[in-house]
């Protein structure tokens, strides 16, 4: 009998903060796979959507042929993470940059600024799953509009703003937690979302 094939985490890497997600899903042990073309969806166990700047990334998923083929991953079941202009991608909303709409919540860009108002924040992150308060990262950040109605899970909130949220299989967050040393965002997603068995870490 053959061993199980190990998960394989794919992170879109055309454009953004891809390399930090994948040495993050690496050090949690987890096999990560940049996703540059329409082949490498296949077989995956998850897909992270990094920040960067979300018009040049669906303008370039949309140049590799990239776009559709996320949105019928997502409408198949594949768990999505999207941080920042990846959580824009995978929202709805009105204006550029085009949307997947696969997360049932809709995301306002650069809510609060330019490049020049970008801020850290300390965020109180739901105790009862992540324990300590989280560092949180922002930059030309999106502001989630969260319907209390829906079925969407608040995670975080900052100054009564959702910042990290679940809808489904799909784990949204406005800031940038690879730009930290702080793992426990990937782990929720791998474990909680994607359904994976980690080993203990205590870094």
């Amino acid at each position: 009998m053959s061993p199980p094939e190990r998960p394989v985490i794919g992170v879109l890497a055309i454009q953004g903060s891809y390399p930090l997600h994948l040495r993050a899903v690496a050090r949690l042990g987890v096999q990560g796979c940049p996703v540059r073309k329409p082949a490498d969806l296949e077989g995956l166990s998850g897909l992270i959507i990094p920040g960067g700047e979300s018009t040049t990334m669906t303008l370039l998923a949309r140049e590799y042929q990239l776009f559709e083929p996320l949105r019928q991953a997502g409408l198949a079941g594949l768990p999505m993470f999207g941080t920042c202009a990846g959580a824009i991608i995978l929202g709805k909303g009105e204006g550029p940059p085009p949307r997947l709409e696969l997360a049932l919540v809709e995301l306002e860009r650069n809510a609060y600024g330019r490049q020049v108002d970008s801020f850290t924040a300390t965020l109180d992150l739901e105790p009862e799953i992540f324990g300590e308060p989280f560092h949180g990262v922002f930059i030309r950040a999106p502001r989630i509009i969260h319907d209390p109605s829906s079925a969407v899970q608040v995670l975080g909130e900052h100054q009564g703003s959702p910042v990290l949220v679940q809808s489904g299989k799909l784990l949204l967050s406005t800031f940038h937690p690879e730009l930290t040393e702080d793992l426990r965002l990937h782990r929720y997603f791998l474990e909680r979302c994607c359904g994976l068995s980690l080993t203990p870490f205590s870094g």
